[in-house]
């Protein structure tokens, strides 16, 4: 069982940058698939991001290609959502996640992930 802190989140105006960082404790951090997913007031928790065990493959919302990127540290236990040209559309609350094995087709959905972290707000004003 891994547990997942997020951390980085905070105020910044449109136009600028974030990075999100997600520490995994409790198991070994690289036999886990990554995923960061964000949910707005009202509205479900949707998929940002992931990232295979070793970085080879990624994935990416269509809202967020461009200005997002994931990254992971193994040697760190440590994932990484690097948020530029942030927009006011990107307010949430910003999770990260783990699952054990690749990245599939159903890992653009939160019920892929085994373990979740507790959030990190992310707002973002204009």
């Amino acid at each position: 069982q891994v547990q997942l802190v997020e951390s980085g989140g905070g105020l910044v105006q449109a136009g600028g940058s974030l990075r999100l960082s997600c520490a995994a404790s409790g198991s070994t951090f690289s036999v886990y698939s990554m995923g960061w997913f964000r949910q707005a007031p009202g509205k479900e928790r949707e998929f940002v991001a992931a990232i295979d065990r070793t970085s080879t493959t990624t994935y990416y919302a269509d809202s967020v290609k461009g200005r997002f990127t994931i990254s992971r540290d193994n040697a760190k236990n440590t994932a990484y959502l690097q948020m530029n040209s942030l927009e006011p559309e990107d307010t949430a609350v910003y999770y990260c996640a783990a699952k054990s094995g690749f990245l599939t087709d159903a890992s653009y959905s939160p019920g892929d992930y085994n373990y979740w972290g507790q959030g990190t707000q992310v707002t973002v004003s204009s």
